[in-house]
Parts: structure tokens; sequence; C-alpha cells
């Protein structure tokens, strides 16, 4: 590893250590308010939708939070203890041609959106994983008239009863992410 890569993983143990774990779901960790200010996103959104893509509640916390090493194949949801845990699963659904492969936090479609995640280790790494999905987001935040239609348009494009219903769960953490910071 290079001097360079030693630094950033550094910084990300320690936001990692912030921002995934040992949090109530009603907060926003750095990470995400990092990236949400990058992307000119409101940060509880950018968490909102990653609890509901990749939202796992641990056995040993009572709490809700996005977990990075999820996988979406086929519509079979699995969690994994460790980036290469995921990332073995990873190469192999996408080896055997799996049709949809959805990775990471932001469970960013592989199919639709392979050039801007990379590698499938990349794709895995959470903050590029979070950049990417935050960077879909905006994009349907440009086509779409308010933050709801383009959360919809970020699940569904082309589906609008299924952006509809997924734009309302994300809403419902949206709201009480919202609430608990106007406390």
């Amino acid at each position: 590893m290079k001097g360079g890569d030693k630094k950033y993983w550094l910084v990300f143990v320690i936001l990692a250590a912030n921002s995934f774990g040992g949090l109530r779901a009603d907060e926003v960790p750095p990470a995400y308010r990092i990236i949400a200010l990058e992307k000119d996103i409101p940060p509880s959104l950018l968490y909102a939708v990653a609890l509901t893509e990749s939202g796992q509640s641990r056995l040993s916390e009572d709490q809700l939070r996005p977990w990075p090493w999820t996988l979406n194949v086929n519509g079979k949801g699995q969690y994994f203890p460790s980036r290469k845990a995921a990332w073995r699963a990873l190469q192999n659904a996408l080896d055997s041609d799996q049709h949809s492969v959805d990775i990471g936090l932001m469970q960013v479609n592989w199919r639709y959106h392979q050039q801007a995640l990379g590698s499938p280790w990349q794709a895995l790494e959470p903050y590029h994983n979070l950049r990417v999905g935050a960077s879909i987001l905006k994009r349907c935040r440009v086509a779409k008239s308010n933050w709801q239609e383009s959360v919809g348009c970020y699940h569904a494009p082309n589906n609008p009863p299924r952006a509809q219903k997924y734009s309302q769960r994300v809403t419902a953490y949206w709201q009480q992410l919202t609430q608990v910071q106007e406390r």
C-alpha cells in the first residue's frame, strides 16, 4: 500500500467508526454530511436513501444503519461481514452473468452505472459508492421538481408507481431524521 493510500484508509477508518457504527439512525454520520455537501444534497436525505437501500439492524445493537458490504443480486439482498467477502460474491455474480446486481451503501446498479462504479472492488469502497449514489440522486434532482420525485427517480426512473412507493419509504426516514435535527 502506498503512503497516500495508507493515509486515506486511516482517515476512512476514523470516519467509518463514527459513520457506520454506534450511532442511532436519527443522526446523520459525518461521511454522509461531507458527501452531501459536495453534491449539494440535504445530508439527512442522502442518509435516508442509504438507510432504505442497505439498512440493516445489527443483533448487538437496537438500531438500523446502512451497511457498506451489501449486495442485491436478482432481487435477493445479501449482507457480508467484510468488503473482501462482498467483493468475492460480487465477482461470482458478475462472472455468472447475473442480470441485476446492486452494490454497496447506495445499492448502485452495476448494469446501468458500471462506468461510474469503476471496478467491482472500487464499487464497494464506501465513500466512492456514496459519491456515485449522490451523483445519481443529484442528476435526478436536476430532472425533477422536488426531492421526493428525485428519490423516486433514483430507484425507478422509468416506473412511476415503483418510484412513488420507494419515495414514500425514503421520505418516512427523512422526516424522522429531520424531526430529530429540529429538536
